[in-house]
């Protein structure tokens, strides 16, 4: 067996299972109770400086 086809097969077995978990463990991990309060202040980043413009930071 070539290394091609190897590497093919990995891919389309294992290496699909592996990323699909992984993708099933993020989703799980970003809608776990009690994350929307991290995720709703994060979300508010951009507009905390709205009314005013941040202080210099120091030197």
């Amino acid at each position: 067996m070539d290394m091609y086809s190897l590497l093919r097969e990995f891919a389309d077995s294992w290496m699909l299972l592996s990323l699909f978990l992984f993708f099933v463990g993020v989703v799980l991990w970003v809608f776990r109770p009690g994350s929307s309060k991290t995720y709703a202040e994060t979300s508010e980043i951009p507009f905390r400086h709205a009314d005013k413009p941040a202080k210099e930071p120091r030197k």
